[in-house]
């Protein structure tokens, strides 16, 4: 059981910080300085940042009812 609240609060970490790198409504280049990018797809880091919160949140939330469920 406490294995399962550490895998918790650390897929909670994971997520927070994914999300807080994706940037709202710009690119991950504007969010290191580089404004002039205008390219609305998904490519190289940025679409990578985006799966990789998609698995940490679905994680967690897996982690979550485990623990819920025991």
């Amino acid at each position: 059981m406490k294995v399962l609240s550490i895998l918790q609060a650390v897929f909670a970490i994971l997520t927070i910080i994914t999300i807080l790198l994706q940037g709202r409504g710009s690119g991950l280049g504007s969010a290191f300085g580089d404004s002039t990018a205008f390219v609305h797809t998904k490519r190289g880091a940025e679409k990578l940042v985006f799966v990789a919160s998609i698995i940490f949140a679905t994680t967690f939330l897996a982690v979550s009812l485990a623990i819920a469920l025991l």
